[in-house]
């Protein structure tokens, strides 16, 4: 398994598309700020081939503290969720491609 940070995953999508590092991180940086917009606003955003990311609205809950016993109300929340393309999740189910 290989994992990446900001920093690796800029340098290899700038290696596959050709494109300088400063551009690419512009273009990374414009495409989260454009989907943190349309999240703030409740939309969701579709990604073809990849997946859909989207605002969903968790409801008031009561939880039990395990150690005391206490009840508490867990207020409603909104919460960001993803939801895969089947490709890739089918993908993923088999083990990818190794």
């Amino acid at each position: 398994m290989i994992n990446m940070n900001n920093k690796e995953f800029i340098a290899e999508l700038s290696k596959r598309t050709g494109r300088k590092l400063a551009d690419t991180q512009a273009f990374v940086d414009t495409l989260l700020s454009a989907m943190g917009d349309s999240f703030m606003e409740g939309d969701a955003v579709q990604l073809p081939n990849f997946g859909m990311f989207e605002v969903k609205k968790k409801l008031e809950r009561i939880m039990v503290n395990p150690v005391s016993g206490q009840r508490m109300l867990v207020p409603p929340k909104l919460v960001l969720g993803f939801k895969p393309n089947p490709s890739w999740k089918d993908e993923i189910k088999k083990g990818g491609n190794e």
